[in-house]
């Protein structure tokens, strides 16, 4: 039994009605529906009485209410006593990015709640997205994700894309530059590189041909700058943390820009979703 279906099941008994839970809960209908259909499976009774016109708890549902809120209570407690400082908050990000972001949203949200731990975990985007579903995080920051199952994708920010060359390369000068300029080179990624700056250039229809793949994007940054006719492609927040000098940043002509999110569970309360987004956002 999910803790899930149980806030699931209280938000439908207070609202006495599926489409107005789902609104408070900011998920889709059916997703509710699921969840209380399958507790009623797991528990072998019926929790509603369900009409065109309205809702209304079974004899059953009145017991189970009582129980189910007393669990969620007790869960709340529980997540409390974990740490005596205030808990423990876990992002999922990837190496090397976000940092900036991070370090704004952290203390954004501490101003409102200080007391609590960060611990940063570094996974790629499936990975990342898979742990948010098990409960292994508490909420991840991605790029280029438009939806996930069973988590909500919060548009939060935009990024221009920049490309990445060399000092030596024959478009270090220019003020802007089109990918198709720059495909006759090969284009370094790495092993955490962004796949959605990838996906971002297939759709802008550039043929790009593929270099070699370095273990992390300062790795790539390097290889780039030794390379007078490789590239790559970075959103600005990673732009912005280059210390090389033997690289230069340059945009993209005409414009790219991806999508950042903050990714949460799917029944996080309302207000934890709105401080999380407002946390991350531009800045």
């Amino acid at each position: 039994m999910e803790l899930r279906a149980l806030r699931y099941f209280v938000t439908v008994a207070d609202e006495l009605h599926f489409g107005r839970a789902a609104e408070r809960l900011h998920i889709a209908q059916p997703a509710v529906s699921r969840q209380v259909a399958r507790l009623e499976r797991e528990l072998g009774v019926r929790l509603f009485d369900r009409s065109p016109r309205r809702v209304r708890l079974t004899e059953a549902g009145h017991r189970v209410l009582d129980a189910a809120r007393e669990a969620l209570a007790a869960a709340d407690r529980v997540r409390g006593a974990a740490s005596p400082r205030g808990g423990v908050m876990r992002i999922g990000t990837g190496t090397g990015q976000f940092t900036a972001r991070l370090e704004r949203g952290i203390d954004v949200l501490r101003e409102q709640a200080p007391a609590f731990d960060v611990v940063l975990v570094d996974l790629p985007v499936p990975a990342r997205l898979n742990a948010l579903r098990q409960g292994e995080i508490d909420l991840a920051l991605v790029r280029g994700v438009r939806s996930a199952p069973g988590l909500r994708v919060l548009p939060t920010w935009t990024e221009s894309l920049f490309a990445v060359v060399s000092a030596r390369h024959p478009a270090a000068g220019r003020a802007a530059v089109g990918v198709a300029e720059l495909a006759g080179g090969p284009f370094r990624t790495s092993q955490d590189h962004d796949p959605s700056v990838e996906a971002a250039l297939r759709e802008a229809a550039a043929l790009v041909a593929p270099g070699h793949r370095a273990g992390t994007v300062g790795d790539t940054i390097v290889e780039v700058g030794s390379d007078p006719r490789s590239w790559t492609v970075l959103p600005a927040d990673q732009v912005a943390e280059i210390r090389s000098t033997r690289v230069r940043a340059i945009p993209l002509e005409p414009p790219a820009t991806i999508t950042g999110s903050v990714v949460v569970p799917e029944d996080l309360p309302s207000p934890c979703v709105a401080a999380h987004r407002a946390a991350f956002g531009p800045g």
